[in-house]
């Protein structure tokens, strides 16, 4: 679904009935049928509760590491929105007492002039998702955030996490994937000036990491000093860390990932590590094609 698109399990379970191609790579006959749209669905739970995805993972990024594709020293963390299934309707306070909608399907919310943020308000709709953006010109959105691991050889994903959006959850999920890399020796990661904060810095070094932040010198000093920027592997690591953001393109305008179909942490995170999965699949292929 992720490699090729497919926006919804019932257009998938559609598709299967006549699609050649992904009757054989499921290894189905001509006339056996496709699954049916519901009983789809509902296997999610099991395959949520058997952890399908990241081990399904951990096989493809174990096929390029046998290769020699992935670096074992360098890596880069970054982190991106992910849109909740939500609409900012659903964002209300949550001391307000229940009210009946005037319209179930399409209710007029009028909330213009009211301070809104996640300690006082909550979605209804999927209590995981938070209120936030981008940037300070752009518009706030009930999202999660996707965090990605990414080795600097040829920008294959290591690891990934999906939590909910708040103003320091890149750094935490940096520090989590971090922490269960497996990893022989010292390594450097990569990162941009959001990362730029000396608890960062400080923790990431405490890890046996050396950190190969971009420098904030914005009204402020930064967390790191010549020590580190002085080495050629400091500008190395700038400069491959930008390909982080080759693989949030991918995962956003065709592994279907700008706006994810799901709702709640758990199922959010493991759709965002199967279509990082289907990426990675995506870059081996490359990658093969390059060597013969």
């Amino acid at each position: 679904m992720a490699l090729y698109s497919v926006r919804s399990d019932r257009l998938f379970c559609e598709q299967l009935g006549y699609n050649l191609l992904w009757l054989w790579f499921l290894d189905r006959e001509l006339d056996e049928g496709s699954f049916d749209p519901t009983v789809f669905t509902h296997n999610y739970e099991r395959l949520l509760s058997a952890d399908a995805a990241k081990l399904f993972f951990v096989e493809v990024y174990e096929l390029s590491r046998q290769e020699g594709w992935t670096s074992d020293q360098h890596f880069t963390a970054d982190g991106t929105l992910v849109e909740a299934w939500a609409s900012l309707k659903s964002f209300k306070r949550k001391d307000a007492p229940p009210a009946p909608p005037d319209d179930p399907g399409n209710p007029i919310v009028n909330f213009h002039g009211e301070r809104r943020s996640n300690t006082t308000h909550g979605s209804t709709t999927d209590p995981d998702a938070r209120l936030a953006r981008k940037g300070k010109a752009q518009e706030a959105k009930l999202c999660y955030t996707g965090h990605v691991l990414m080795e600097n050889r040829n920008g294959l994903a290591v690891g990934s996490c999906v939590i909910p959006a708040n103003g320091h959850a890149e750094r935490a999920a940096a520090l989590e994937l971090l922490g269960a890399l497996d990893r022989e020796g010292r390594v450097t990661l990569g990162a941009d000036k959001g990362y730029d904060t000396r608890d960062f810095v400080t923790a990431v070094r405490l890890l046996g990491v050396t950190p190969h932040v971009a420098q904030n010198t914005t009204h402020r000093a930064s967390a790191i000093d010549g020590r580190t920027t002085r080495h050629e592997g400091y500008v190395v690591s700038q400069r491959r860390r930008k390909r982080v953001e080759e693989i949030f393109g991918w995962l956003k305008t065709v592994g279907l990932m700008r706006k994810t179909r799901h709702r709640g942490t758990r199922r959010v995170d493991w759709m965002f590590t199967l279509a990082l999965a289907a990426y990675n699949l995506v870059r081996i292929r490359n990658l093969t094609t390059q060597t013969v």
